[in-house]
């Protein structure tokens, strides 16, 4: 029965952390996306002169203006359930996984207020030149957020820069630029912002492909989707090179999520790259992981029962070995602690020499069983397909863009106009898909090999988390309905029809 309630309470913590990841980035890659946007077409105004261009750049505002505030309210939620609903994540790395947020608070969150006032009231009451910097200042603000927020979210994935303080039972920040700048950081960072390019970029070229359907604003839409598309071909040309990066970085420090996106659970060597059902990149796979197309790539299994040869020379241990090893952690911890407040300086001496020993595997101490490591298999593999798949559609699809808009020839292509409509909710559905492969494949941890979701959540009664689950829902949905409303009545006004 006390299971049965611990595991309702780990789906229904989890599953409102989910709602509120879910809809906040409804609203955060739109924003990242318009503000190059919009900054494009100020700089194109301050350089000519044309009116034209301040008035464009300015509708773009109104709609950056909409998102961003709803954009805020979820995402502010989302950082507080850390203390409601997995306060002992946060009591275990909060030293660590705080320092980014509370930066991105400080810094780039105070950065966007200062700037995005004005931005939207300082036409014509300060210069040109400033409004311009005002205007890519507020873009910068939004993108240096997001950096601190995805810095917390890689060390999640691979967690460095810190030492076990077995006395105050937190783990404690030791070099802060190891933790802001790790590889995984990097590549999750312009992973991430270059893939909100392309939904900007197709938000952008939706509505103005709905103009022209209705033969407005044939200057306006045709402008905008020029530059909406070079934005969205360059996001999507990056995004892709750092997808690659981003599967390197998976394969040496989370090989699980890697055998899962690929459904491989018998590796091997000089492995191929599984496109769909049994056709297959030949060796690409082990090129991609390892850098050498004949490298070895362990599957489900060999993970599970260990044995194979690691890139370093070292035998790989079994899952079983590492949960015997994390269980020997825990009660070294508990030893190196009941020595401690007994006084006893010798017993805390040999406790701390084997939970050290044993610290990397602490979170498998927890696990019940090594298959509780391998995460929902069928849905990893299909998402990551569906994201690398719509990725080369955004690619081929913003091309055509600049071609056929290049010689104007985009208005009487009824069938574009009608891609270019169905390129936003595809556009969103391969973001999500990007977050369910990097979130949901590293389960079963919060902290991969370190904290597990069993250890992680607050000692909560389960309706309490269920109330305020739907509370939540019916909350962020009136949010979403309201911003869409009143986003589609912008729109429908129209640029020309006053500011």
């Amino acid at each position: 029965m006390v299971e049965t309630i611990a595991g309702d309470l780990i789906v229904w913590s989890r599953a409102q952390f989910a709602l509120t990841a879910i809809y906040h980035w409804l609203f955060v890659p739109l924003t990242l996306g318009l503000a190059v946007i919009m900054g494009i077409m100020e700089t194109i105004y301050y350089r000519t002169g044309d009116e034209f261009w301040k008035r464009t750049a300015k509708f773009w505002m109104k709609i950056f203006g909409i998102n961003f505030a709803v954009g805020v309210a979820t995402g502010l939620i989302l950082e507080f359930q850390f203390g409601t609903n997995w306060s002992n994540y946060s009591w275990f790395v909060g030293d660590i996984f705080g320092a980014p947020l509370a930066i991105e608070g400080i810094l780039a969150f105070f950065m966007e207020a200062t700037f995005i006032a004005v931005m939207f009231f300082g036409w014509n009451k300060v210069s040109r030149r400033f409004h311009l910097a005002s205007t890519w200042l507020t873009g910068l603000g939004a993108t240096i957020s997001a950096w601190w927020i995805l810095v917390a979210n890689a060390w999640m994935q691979y967690p460095v820069g810190m030492e076990f303080n077995p006395e105050t039972v937190r783990n404690e920040m030791v070099d802060f630029w190891a933790v802001a700048f790790s590889p995984v950081a990097v590549s999750k960072f312009f992973h991430t912002v270059l893939s909100s390019w392309i939904i900007g970029a197709a938000f952008v070229v939706a509505v103005s492909a709905w103009y022209m359907m209705r033969h407005r604003e044939r200057r306006f839409s045709l402008a905008s989707m020029k530059v909406a598309a070079c934005v969205g071909l360059a996001g999507a040309f990056v995004a892709a090179f750092t997808g690659d990066s981003s599967a390197y970085h998976v394969a040496k420090y989370q090989p699980m999520k890697l055998a899962a996106m690929e459904g491989l659970y018998d590796g091997s060597h000089g492995e191929g790259l599984t496109v769909v059902g049994d056709i297959k990149i030949p060796k690409m796979l082990s090129l991609l992981a390892t850098r050498d197309a004949d490298g070895f790539v362990p599957g489900i299994n060999d993970l599970i029962d260990g044995g194979y040869t690691m890139s370093d020379g070292t035998i790989a241990p079994s899952t079983t070995d590492k949960m015997e090893r994390g269980r020997a952690a825990i009660e070294a911890l508990a030893d190196f602690r009941k020595a401690h407040e007994a006084g006893d300086a010798q017993t805390m001496s040999a406790a701390r020499a084997v939970l050290d020993e044993n610290m990397p595997y602490f979170g498998y101490g927890y696990l019940s069983s090594p298959d509780d490591t391998v995460p929902c298999v069928p849905l990893l593999f299909w998402t990551f397909r569906v994201m690398v798949g719509l990725g080369c559609f955004f690619i081929l699809f913003f091309f055509l863009l600049i071609l056929f808009s290049r010689k104007d020839k985009i208005e009487g292509m009824r069938w574009m106009l009608y891609i270019s409509l169905a390129g936003l909710p595809l556009a969103y559905v391969a973001s999500h898909a990007g977050w369910i492969v990097a979130e949901l494949g590293r389960q079963p941890w919060t902290i991969q090999d370190l904290l597990p979701v069993n250890a992680a959540i607050s000692a909560l009664e389960t309706s309490s988390v269920q109330t305020t689950f739907f509370i939540f829902l019916a909350m962020f949905t009136v949010l979403l309905v309201a911003e869409v409303g009143i986003m589609l009545k912008a729109i429908k006004t129209g640029p020309s029809d006053g500011e």
